[in-house]
């Protein structure tokens, strides 16, 4: 099934990460450098171009927001865990997963892929059920870095965690209760770091599952943090115990 992509470093990354386009739409006042990488990469790609007006790009991309620029495309497909098991094998690293219990906001969600892949996370799980799925929007708030991390959509979080830990894997829950401050935790090993939705943080089974609940520490009169910041602190956090 086709859906559009729209904005300029969404479609760019896109056509960087060589997946196929069936056109580009392209308005009438875009130009600059911008327009010349996206009509290079669409050329090298033989992708057509049409040029439409920007209030009629907007009606065909569904969103006011496409920086003059929309791609009519599949979306990835998803992975298999095991997928993400390879990825990490092939950098000859220990596996570094984001498992998101239930997050809802697509744009969350955008975001969160977007600092996964600027942290060299291996891959990402998301339930089936009562989660954002993968969607134009998710693509747009990640800047096109959807197009490079490897997504898994599982029926059930808790018992993926618990098949990841009989091949070794170590998993910590962000949570302001936790009764670690996360940068206590040893995230060398094969490591999966577990997000909770928005409002109601880690479902009972999820967290159960947890071997670590982790918090970060907060001096002002807010108790929590938005998930897609909490994701970034305990990425870069993994990240910098790896090694940069």
């Amino acid at each position: 099934m086709y859906s559009y992509i729209y904005g300029r470093n969404p479609v760019l990354e896109w056509l960087r990460a060589g997946y196929p386009a069936e056109k580009l739409l392209v308005s009438r006042e875009l130009g600059g450098v911008a327009l010349q990488e996206i009509s290079k990469l669409a050329e090298a790609g033989s992708i057509p171009v049409e040029n439409l007006p920007r209030n009629e790009l907007a009606r065909v991309a569904g969103s006011d927001n496409h920086q003059g620029v929309a791609a009519r495309v599949t979306l990835p497909d998803y992975v298999e865990v095991d997928d993400i098991l390879a990825i990490a094998a092939g950098r000859n690293e220990p596996p570094l997963i984001a498992l998101l219990d239930c997050i809802q906001d697509p744009h969350n969600f955008g975001a969160i892929l977007r600092t996964a892949e600027g942290a060299g996370v291996h891959g990402v799980l998301i339930p089936k059920d009562n989660a954002a799925p993968m969607t134009p929007a998710v693509f747009k708030a990640s800047a096109g870095a959807a197009a490079h991390v490897a997504v898994a959509r599982i029926t059930n979080l808790s018992r993926t965690m618990a098949e990841l830990k009989e091949k070794g894997f170590w998993f910590t829950g962000a949570d302001e209760e936790g009764s670690k401050l996360y940068t206590e935790l040893d995230l060398r090993g094969p490591t999966g770091l577990v997000l909770g939705s928005e409002g109601k943080g880690l479902r009972r089974l999820v967290r159960e599952e947890c071997d670590f609940v982790a918090r970060i520490p907060l001096r002002g009169k807010v108790s929590s943090l938005n998930v897609s910041v909490a994701a970034a602190l305990l990425f870069f956090e993994a990240r910098r115990q790896r090694g940069f």
